[in-house]
């Protein structure tokens, strides 16, 4: 049998630098991985829609999804956006979200890969100061995991990182940025948008940047480490839905309701991460 189609589900934005970002992730996932189909969808503003997407692999005869959310925490879009449009897929489809991207060291690895081609050397790291910058969220499970992600980059050798939010949550960049330059031994203070493509939130932080005469890296983009990132995620998604038993659901770590009813033919078709 053929794998699991991957579907990755992106928010959308209607600055058109941030579909061809994530299309140009998705191919870079997809060069990773020869046979495995992979396809792109968004949640709103871009086209081709989950909806759309999802019937149209049925109308093909595909029968198995992993629905991968291009998210780096798991806040309101995949807790409950994206399960609720999965849930209106066509009966045929069996589908599995998958775990969203972060926390992961590879997210880690592309966020200094950013800055070093911003201009800054592993030299630089005992003297500089990071702002780790992302989107924001009102999900307090979302700023937890944002700041850890930004104590973990600390303990690669940074002299120091602060987490910032581009909305819904304080600090802001700019504000971030003058806190690091009254901390002792930070000499130049760098931001690495924690986002994955260009947008609206994105160009907020580099005006923070701009705004405290901070570097700016780029956002993660298409980064080769991301783009492993996707297969690894899709993976343990993908043994999930095959075999399609109790046993294999309940390994894969499925709630005991969705095993138990795995062997029914009205089963949920929808199976969270």
């Amino acid at each position: 049998m053929s794998a699991p189609v991957l579907l990755v589900i992106a928010h959308g934005s209607r600055d058109p630098r941030h579909a061809a970002t994530v299309q140009a992730l998705v191919a870079r996932a997809a060069a990773l991985r020869p046979g495995l189909r992979v396809e792109t969808a968004f949640l709103d503003f871009n086209l081709p829609s989950v909806t759309g997407v999802l019937d149209r692999l049925a109308a093909e005869g595909v029968r198995e999804v992993v629905a991968l959310p291009l998210l780096l925490t798991r806040a309101f879009h995949a807790k409950a956006d994206i399960p609720a449009v999965l849930r209106q897929a066509p009966a045929s489809l069996r589908i599995r979200q998958a775990e969203v991207l972060g926390p992961s060291p590879l997210l880690l690895a592309t966020v200094e890969r950013r800055l070093y081609e911003a201009g800054l050397t592993p030299a630089d790291k005992s003297t500089t100061g990071v702002v780790l910058a992302s989107a924001g969220s009102t999900d307090p499970e979302a700023i937890a995991v944002i700041a850890e992600t930004a104590r973990e980059l600390r303990n690669t050798g940074w002299c120091s990182v602060r987490p910032a939010f581009a909305s819904a949550s304080l600090p802001r960049t700019e504000d971030a940025v003058r806190a690091l330059r009254a901390e002792p031994g930070v000499r130049r203070v760098a931001v690495a948008p924690y986002v994955i493509a260009p947008g609206r939130l994105p160009d907020r932080i580099a005006a923070g940047a701009a705004e405290g005469g901070a570097l700016l890296a780029g956002v993660l983009g298409p980064s080769p480490e991301l783009a492993r990132l996707l297969l690894e995620r899709y993976e343990p998604a993908a043994q999930a839905l095959r075999p399609l038993s109790a046993r294999a659901l309940v390994k894969a770590g499925a709630p005991s309701s969705v095993a138990a009813g795995a062997s029914n033919p009205s089963y949920s078709r929808y199976i969270s991460a």
